[in-house]
């Protein structure tokens, strides 16, 4: 009678897939070295845009400079994790499917879902999340807001919850690639999709289409929220739990069911190299 096979540590597993990603990256210096000037010059290049626009306006749309400041930071963070930790797995995913080799990622003693989004690991892109942590830090010292051990909790868990939800949204679109075969449109669709958490959600009412798009994206698809909300949070525009945080934290608890069950849906329909 043979033993049952024991259960992957998951940490570990990931610690591993950190370490590869780490050798990879020093193997190829000078990419990583060309990433990381590539991304602190975006950055720059966005700071020093908006720095041009408040220096014509005391606000928009009852954000001052370093309230908005705090908002990019906070947009720059979330899009950072997603960039190192789960677009260039959710981009692989199609090529597992046309090379069939998803076939022995189905056979690994591990949850699949767990394996296909944290395999590699972007840790260039990664670094950029010291910059928009800076920038973050900076706006908040330029208010003079306290922060507080609660305000920082309450910060912190939202934004996991963004990037919650964000990843359950990429790895939905990953999913297609099972019926599309192969889905090379993903990075623009996705740049698409989220360019409109750029802006916080209050600034898309001015208008009635702007109206519009403010209700798709904040309760039928809730990025508005997931970006505005933890950056309200932080810089004291949301003082205490509300309905709209609450529809937040719903929206991304959600999304990770769904996508979850839309994940192993998706998979049923795969017909293996062999088959």
């Amino acid at each position: 009678m043979t033993a049952p096979a024991s259960r992957p540590h998951y940490g570990r597993v990931f610690a591993t897939f950190f370490r590869n990603s780490l050798v990879r990256e020093m193997a190829f210096r000078g990419n990583f070295l060309i990433e990381v000037l590539t991304n602190a010059f975006w950055f720059a290049s966005q700071l020093v845009f908006f720095t041009l626009i408040f220096g014509n306006v005391e606000s928009m749309n009852g954000w001052t400079r370093y309230e908005y400041f705090a908002f990019m930071a906070t947009n720059m963070i979330v899009n950072t994790v997603m960039e190192a930790f789960f677009m260039p797995n959710c981009a692989n995913f199609s090529e597992l499917i046309r090379t069939g080799n998803l076939d022995f990622a189905l056979l690994k003693p591990i949850d699949t879902q767990f394996l296909i989004s944290f395999e590699k690991l972007d840790l260039g892109a990664l670094c950029h999340v010291l910059l928009p942590l800076s920038l973050l830090g900076y706006s908040l010292h330029q208010l003079g807001w306290p922060v507080t051990v609660l305000s920082v909790v309450t910060y912190v868990g939202l934004v996991l919850l963004g990037i919650a939800f964000f990843y359950s949204l990429m790895i939905v679109l990953a999913s297609t690639s099972v019926w599309l075969g192969r889905n090379q449109g993903l990075y623009e669709f996705w740049f698409y999709i989220t360019v409109f958490a750029r802006y916080p959600r209050n600034i898309y009412g001015g208008s009635p289409a702007g109206l519009v798009l403010q209700m798709i994206f904040s309760y039928v698809i809730p990025i508005l929220l997931m970006i505005t909300v933890p950056a309200e949070v932080v810089v004291g525009k949301l003082l205490q739990p509300s309905w709209i945080m609450l529809v937040t934290v719903a929206g991304a608890v959600l999304g990770l069911i769904l996508s979850r069950r839309f994940f192993y849906y998706a998979l049923k329909s795969y017909r293996s190299a062999s088959s």
